[in-house]
């Protein structure tokens, strides 16, 4: 079992502001260092902030098997970030969660090679507000002496900033890990076990693999992901012979600045147009598509279920239902539900009441989770989350699609990744494939061109 996540030895804080710089350029002159990690945001109303961070002072793994819930965080509580936090992450924790991890725990089900948690810590950390367009530097440490040295190292990371241009495709192959046939069976399969009345909902993957040239490194996936179009939740990770890839545009749950917890789940997709016209009445049929409301509905009454499980008594409510948000490929349906927390509320709490992420699994969430588990192999970090725990107590996750998790073998990096489709009663098979090959367009442009 990994030990206790806590905030001993970070303590004292040292911060000074940084004339801008764009975070992408700063992650990129650290690209080649092991234990670096860039959350890259695209600045828009979920995506203010961007982080970048190297040197962990502490690196906890758990492999398969070895984590049987989020024990690792039971100490830590849910609370707003404090108040003159100079960013919303200011140096703490941050954690990958295999989904994995999720269905082991609520249904049994074996994992995969990938760890089913990831922690890693850092006393330093650069941020980059995109709205006021400042850089804050922070450095953490258990004397003032530490923290100022850690600030250096930030400093140093600004140093080593370089302008960033889209290299060439690095993938060598592209192949799916199963063939379109299967998963048009996979949906029908589905289709009629909703028929019968066994679930409501369920997501099934389509997973596609491949190899990197030889000497490319995923760091120019994320590279050709990001300049083609950050999401709110880009993320970049490099851990000893493992990186994540993620240009992911779902936060999983976070706590807002009034203390409450919020989920943003989506569920609902439509390409973007050619045209401004074509691209309008795409959007218009997705917000009116009775399919696709349904969809959304349902994940949404979920996650007020999930919720609810760990909130004040009638502390849940839906902000949003069937919001639109335009992405660089993809119109999505978001919603958005927040809950108050009861007093004392952990974030394993949090986490242990709502994982794996609703939008990914189905309703009821157990069975559809059984239903995936018979169609697919483990998914890995693939609609797992990856989150910030900070010590000024913010917190914020996300959903990882749009991933690509890497493997470092003797010849080359492999890579694996996969899209999801919402399954109802009325899906049609050919249908949802075009829809897995839609979510995963950007992703294969990134790879292959």
């Amino acid at each position: 079992m990994i030990g206790p996540v806590d905030f001993v030895g970070l303590e004292h804080l040292a911060v000074a502001e940084a004339s801008w710089r764009e975070p992408l350029e700063v992650l990129n002159g650290l690209a080649d260092r092991d234990g670096v990690v860039g959350l890259i945001s695209d600045g828009g109303p979920e995506g203010r902030w961007s982080f970048v961070m190297a040197g962990p002072d502490r690196v906890t793994a758990a492999g398969p098997g070895e984590a049987s819930g989020f024990d690792p965080l039971t100490d830590l509580r849910l609370r707003a970030v404090a108040a003159g936090a100079p960013a919303p992450f200011a140096g703490g924790w941050i954690g990958v969660a295999s989904y994995d991890l999720g269905a082991r725990r609520l249904i049994g089900r074996a994992a995969g090679d990938w760890p089913d948690l990831i922690l890693m810590r850092f006393p330093a950390v650069v941020a980059f507000d995109h709205v006021a367009r400042r850089v804050v530097r922070i450095g953490r440490a258990s004397d003032l002496a530490g923290a100022e040295a850690r600030l250096a190292d930030s400093e140093a990371w600004l140093s080593a900033a370089r302008p960033t241009q889209a290299p060439s495709p690095p993938a060598a192959s592209w192949r799916d890990a199963a063939s379109p046939e299967a998963y048009r069976a996979a949906v029908a399969d589905v289709v009629r076990r909703i028929g019968e009345g066994e679930l409501f909902q369920a997501n099934i993957g389509r997973a596609f693999e491949g190899e990197l040239a030889p000497r490319r490194d995923p760091f120019d996936v994320f590279l050709r992901s990001a300049l083609s179009g950050p999401a709110p939740y880009s993320a970049w990770l490099r851990l000893g012979d493992r990186a994540l890839v993620s240009n992911s545009p779902e936060r999983f749950l976070r706590i807002d600045e009034a203390g409450r917890l919020e989920a943003l789940p989506i569920k609902g997709t439509a390409p973007r147009g050619r045209t401004p016209d074509e691209d309008a009445a795409g959007a218009a049929r997705l917000l009116a598509s009775a399919k696709d409301r349904a969809e959304n509905l349902m994940i949404v009454d979920l996650m007020r279920n999930d919720l609810a499980r760990v909130s004040q008594a009638g502390g849940v409510a839906v902000e949003e239902l069937f919001a639109l948000r335009s992405y660089e490929r993809v119109h999505h349906l978001v919603s958005r539900v927040t809950a108050r927390p009861r007093p004392g509320l952990s974030v394993a709490d949090a986490l242990e009441a709502t994982f794996p992420p609703g939008s990914i699994t189905g309703a009821p969430k157990h069975q559809a989770m059984r239903v995936i588990a018979g169609h697919e192999p483990p998914r890995g970090p693939w609609c797992g989350s990856m989150f910030h725990v900070g010590a000024d107590g913010g917190f914020d996750a996300s959903v990882l699609i749009r991933t690509l998790a890497f493997g470092r073998s003797a010849s080359a990096w492999t890579w694996r990744g996969a899209a999801g489709a919402g399954i109802t009663a009325d899906s049609d098979p050919e249908a949802e494939l075009r829809e897995t090959d839609l979510k995963m367009a950007a992703l294969r442009a990134a790879l292959i061109g």
